[in-house]
Formats: structure tokens, sequence, C-alpha cells
């Protein structure tokens, strides 16, 4: 079995409130990693104090933003092992929560997640954000879009934007040498209706590990041509 020790130091760093009922269902989550981990390529962190720092700390911080509250619909694009939306989830029960990313074989992993934790109001979706950002059913209907993906400012914005609604926020996490790639994306941001809110400097408990959260919020509605096509996003970015 998994020790969580890190995690309950961390949490109590953060300042947060959490039950044994929470904590129990981050063990249960880090043992099915763990297993899956051997099966699939999940992530390259395995050792228990590490997920707890750079995972489930990691993904918690994003609270302290201040935007994340009570019953907002978020959606996690680009999700992988399910960073940070299903911390976020477990910590913050009320969120409705959805899951996407590409590759199916994680989804998977997240869906024997979800039954393993019991969680309600959180799913899946096995689809390209640059399509379902197009989709009437999910364009411009959260209130807020996060993102921890290894994308450039610039071209997550064009995957993310779209799906934040008119006063919504776009929450990206991001190491702490952001601000060149802040500028770069500046342009983007604002071509798709955003503007950069704040950036908070935050630092994961137990760790001297500091991470940007760039707040971006949506001020004007994406014109409908964005997002374009994954090829058109990556070659000639915003």
């Amino acid at each position: 079995m998994s020790n969580i020790d890190t995690l309950i130091r961390g949490v109590s760093d953060l300042q947060m409130d959490i039950s044994n009922d929470k904590l129990e269902k981050f063990k249960v989550y880090k043992n099915l990693l763990k297993e899956w981990n051997e099966k699939i390529n999940i992530t390259a962190i395995k050792d228990d104090e590490e997920i707890d720092i750079k995972h489930f700390l990691d993904s918690l911080t994003i609270f302290k933003s201040g935007k994340i509250t009570g019953n907002k619909r978020v959606i996690d694009i680009g999700t992988g092992g399910g960073f940070p939306g299903v911390p976020m989830k477990i910590l913050e029960e009320g969120l409705e929560v959805v899951l996407l990313d590409s590759l199916n074989k994680r989804l998977k992993f997240l869906d024997e997640v979800i039954k393993g934790l019991g969680l309600q109001n959180i799913r899946t979706l096995h689809e390209r954000a640059e399509d379902l950002g197009n989709n009437q059913e999910y364009r411009e209907k959260f209130d807020i879009a996060v993102s921890r993906a290894v994308a450039s400012l610039n071209i997550l914005s064009e995957y993310c934007l779209p799906f934040v609604k008119l006063n919504g926020y776009f929450i990206a996490m991001k190491g702490s040498d952001s601000i060149e790639e802040i500028d770069e994306a500046e342009k983007a941001i604002k071509i798709l209706g955003g503007k950069i809110e704040d950036k908070m400097d935050v630092k994961i408990p137990q760790s001297d590990i500091i991470h940007s959260l760039l707040i971006i919020k949506k001020i004007s509605h994406t014109p409908t041509k964005y997002p374009r096509q994954s090829g058109k996003i990556k070659k000639n970015p915003l």
C-alpha cells in the first residue's frame, strides 16, 4: 500500500481542510496509478513522495487562484493521468469535471479511477481539443478550463479558450520561467477573447519547486474560425 504522509503535510502547508475520506481517495488513486503504470505509460514519476508532490500537491495549488469554488463547471484539457482534474474533484466535490484527452488508454485508466473512488459528476472524453472546441455542446460552456499540458501558451490558449464562457477563466499551470511565454502569447490570447489577469508564482509544498498559475479571463467571444486544425495551430501559432 502507498503512504501519503507527504500529501498530508503538504495539504496542511496549503492551509486546506481535507477529510480522512478524501485522503483515502488519494491513497486509492495513487495505488491505481502505480498499478496501471506497469501496464501503460501514464507517468514517469513512480515514487510515493514524488507522486504526492509533483502530481497531487501541484494539482491542488490551482485552488490558490481563488477562481475554483462550489459547483463550477471545469474542463481539464490534455488531462493525461488526471492532473489537475481528479485531485480538484476529490478536494472540491461540488465541481462538475470533464477530463479531456486524445489518448484513449489513459482515459480507460481514469474511468477505473472514477469508479474506484466513487466520484460523481466527473467523466472522461476521448477527443481532440481542436475538434471539441468547435462542437456547440462544449464551446464556451465551461466556467473554468485548466491545463497542465506541455505546450507553449499561445498554442495552449487556442486549444483551451474556446471552451470558456464569457467572464470565465482559463488557468494554465506553467513553470516559473514563463515570462517570455506570456509575452509571446499576448497577441494570441487577445485574438481568442482572453486577457491575462494575473501570474501567480506558487511554491509546491514539501519541495523547493516554484510553478506559475497563469490566470486568463474570457472577456469576449472566441471568433468562430478558432480553434483551427491541429497542424495549423502548431505550424502557424497565433
